[in-house]
């Protein structure tokens, strides 16, 4: 099964990756520590696998702070730690593009399968506004959602170790409680502005699920994937959006260059408007350890605080 993984791998990298044949699946459960070797493909679900997980895994996260999970590529390296893994886990809604395919291949094999998409109501998933088929994979942008993928979570690293289960579940009901908490505190910072100043401008358009919960006008230069750049007609006709509405504050994102926003900002102050850039925003990624937004939680609160300090009366201009 280990070269089979390897197989499907080198066809999306379209080269031979040649690594000499691995042990059965058995040989690979659990590491030298006694403890669930996870894979995740994103921060947020690195960091959702070790908050269910505690102490019985140990986790490794493909992309790190910062990576744009719409354009990740694969590597070899990618390989190795999925072929020596117990579980892997992935967003799906096609976050992961080509690799989330790969993922689809493996589910009933092993190493185990854990695809959040799999745990949520498609009733409450929000559509691409460019392609009506297609699901936006933001999904974290909602506590309540990611409520949903812990419990996904639970329950797939309850299959894959059941004699952990109740360690699992334990971890759940704490950390649903952490995510309530911070649900009332994005709530509670939002009702400090009034909903005409709700309004929300990004590089790309992750924050839907985020609008639609807390109240929030949302709108992205780029669209729900980055691997298309914004064009002059969608720079100009955000800017008009702007400056007539009196927007105060635009924001970058952590994984998405900043060019473009700023290349905005220049439009509006062209319409006899100027905006602020009103901080940085964490979407595709968590923050590393350095911003103190390293983790889920820590990351929503941030963005939420931000968000609301540049667009509150008295904010920085």
């Amino acid at each position: 099964m280990k070269n089979k993984i390897k197989a499907i791998f080198g066809a999306a990298l379209s080269t031979a990756l040649l690594l000499s044949a691995c042990s059965s699946p058995a040989s690979n459960t659990n590491s030298s520590e006694g403890k669930l070797n996870i894979v995740a493909t994103t921060t947020m679900l690195a960091d959702l696998s070790k908050a269910i997980g505690g102490e019985r895994v140990t986790v490794n996260g493909l992309m790190g702070p910062g990576i744009d999970p719409h354009l990740y590529q694969a590597s070899a390296g990618d390989v190795s730690l999925i072929q020596k893994a117990d579980a892997v886990v992935y967003n799906g809604l096609h976050l992961e593009g080509k690799m989330g395919e790969i993922f689809e291949h493996l589910t009933g094999q092993s190493p185990a399968v854990i695809c959040i998409e799999n745990g949520l109501e498609k009733s409450s998933l929000l559509t691409a506004e460019e392609d009506s088929s297609a699901y936006d994979p933001h999904i974290w942008f909602d506590v309540s959602l990611w409520k949903a993928a812990a419990k996904t979570m639970a329950e797939g690293l309850s299959q894959a170790d059941p004699d952990g289960k109740a360690d699992y579940e334990r971890n759940l009901d704490t950390y649903l409680k952490e995510l309530e908490e911070a649900d009332q505190y994005i709530r509670g910072r939002a009702a400090e502005l009034p909903e005409e100043q709700r309004v929300l401008i990004t590089a790309h358009d992750a924050f839907q699920y985020f609008g639609r919960t807390y109240g929030f006008e949302v709108h992205g230069l780029q669209g729900i994937s980055t691997d298309a750049e914004a064009g002059t007609a969608d720079v100009s006709s955000l800017a008009d959006f702007i400056a007539e509405r009196r927007i105060k504050a635009i924001f970058v994102e952590s994984s998405v260059p900043p060019k473009t926003i700023e290349a905005l900002q220049a439009a509006v102050k062209a319409r006899s408007f100027d905006v602020s850039i009103g901080g940085e925003l964490f979407s595709d990624s968590l923050g590393d350890e350095k911003s103190g937004a390293d983790t889920y939680i820590l990351t929503v609160k941030a963005n939420i605080d931000t968000i609301v300090d540049a667009l509150k009366e008295g904010g920085d201009r």
